[in-house]
């Protein structure tokens, strides 16, 4: 069973991150950026979503595999991973809460992974929001977030 979602998707460090906003939130913008940074497309505008062994994949409808829309470009043909493993979800909005609660995707519909993908919100045009993303794979990867962390007891 795959749904397919509007939504964008780059491999980075062979973890996908999937883009997700409305349309025009730059998707494919940040999708460009991280792709310039060295991640691979998986796909660009809409994404099918199937779960294998129990984790949340993505991969491109056949119709649209290996392009993306560069805005005042065109679409352009680029290398592309069939499928990848979805490792992260980035939900594009306008702000960001500087100091989040932990949040986790919730897929459509008959989709149900055995383990939850966190979420994070990133505002896309942002220089930074390719790093944050890195950043935010290396965190959860790697369980290195600090939860006892309280921002009032700085001096």
């Amino acid at each position: 069973m795959s749904t397919t979602i509007h939504a964008s998707c780059v491999a980075v460090g062979g973890k996908a991150v999937l883009l997700l906003g409305k349309s025009g939130a730059g998707k494919s913008d940040l999708a460009l950026r991280l792709i310039d940074d060295g991640g691979k497309l998986v796909a660009d505008d809409a994404c099918e979503l199937f779960l294998r062994g129990g984790k949340l994949y993505a991969r491109a409808p056949a119709s649209i595999a290996g392009m993306i829309e560069i805005r005042g470009l065109g679409i352009v043909a680029l290398p592309h991973v069939k499928n990848a493993c979805v490792s992260l979800v980035v939900e594009l909005e306008a702000s960001a809460a500087r100091l989040p609660e932990r949040a986790f995707y919730t897929p459509p519909a008959g989709l149900k992974p055995k383990a939850p993908v966190p979420l994070i919100r990133v505002k896309a045009e942002g220089a930074s929001a390719p790093a944050r993303i890195r950043a935010a794979l290396a965190a959860f990867s790697q369980g290195r977030f600090r939860d006892t962390f309280n921002p009032k007891s700085r001096p």
